[in-house]
């Protein structure tokens, strides 16, 4: 079954009405004792998790129910479309658990492969970016745009760090020492789609991780470009949203990032 295209200002619209649906429970449970479960031995989901995933897919649902939906917790719908949804309805939940303030909802919408469509609210300051391909990208409804740095001795940098402490969290290390020796600091904020928001928003100028999930992802890669960055691979080349690595960057300092980068690891 193929779909016709979708108005984006549309698909925009629900995106955002499905966020602020999930803002809303997450909001009512941020004080409140969490019902906490363990997808690993330290990989957390909770009830709140699941209820923000359940509101989120019910409006796709009812708006365009033939549409592609893989989402964190329930994984990926079969329906045969042009259109799939990639949605993290509670990005940083450790953060959440703990009371810390960077996590987040995304939204990425893709058709036939290509993000066109971004929502990411940053919590708990309630911050909305958003993005639709060719048009820009926004915060709050104020178009933002990547920084201007063009020093990587004068650049501040983010990461992630997976669950599982394999080879790539080991490389991730390292790279974590090295950026820390030669920058003026890298962050590590524990909520990817937060990390993609501040490259957007220009509040930092790279961010590099391994092992990024699709929903993790999709949302901030069209954020970053739409802010006049750049998305690849850490060696430079072209990225997929299912590849296990990203480098995302004011575009000023992509090529630099990636060489040093190359320089530590294979």
């Amino acid at each position: 079954m193929t779909n016709n295209p979708v108005n984006p200002e549309k698909l925009l619209a629900v995106a955002l009405e499905a966020a602020k649906s999930a803002v809303t429970i997450i909001r009512a449970a941020t004080d409140l004792p969490k019902q906490v479960s363990y997808k690993g031995r330290t990989d957390l989901v909770t009830e709140t998790d699941k209820q923000s995933e359940i509101a989120i897919t019910r409006l796709i649902r009812d708006t365009f129910p033939d549409h592609q939906i893989m989402a964190e917790e329930s994984g990926k719908t079969q329906h045969k479309s042009d259109y799939l949804w990639f949605i993290d309805p509670l990005d940083g939940t450790t953060n959440f658990v703990h009371g810390y303030p960077s996590y987040a909802v995304s939204i990425g919408i893709a058709y036939r492969e290509t993000i066109v469509c971004a929502v990411i609210v940053e919590l708990p300051i309630n911050q909305v970016y958003h993005a639709i391909r060719g048009q820009g990208a926004f915060c709050d409804n104020q178009p933002i745009s990547v920084s201007n740095v063009s020093e990587l001795g004068k650049s501040l940098l983010v990461t992630g760090f997976g669950y599982v402490h394999d080879a790539a969290w080991q490389a991730n290390m390292e790279l974590f020492k090295h950026f820390t020796d030669i920058t003026q600091g890298v962050r590590r904020l524990g909520a990817a789609a937060v990390d993609f928001a501040h490259v957007a928003s220009g509040k930092v100028d790279g961010f590099w991780e391994f092992n990024l999930q699709p929903w993790d992802a999709a949302a901030g890669i069209l954020l970053v470009k739409e802010a006049g960055g750049k998305i690849s691979r850490m060696n430079g080349s072209d990225f997929s949203i299912y590849d296990n690595q990203i480098l995302a960057s004011n575009n000023i300092l992509h090529d630099t990032l990636s060489r040093s980068i190359l320089s530590k690891i294979d």
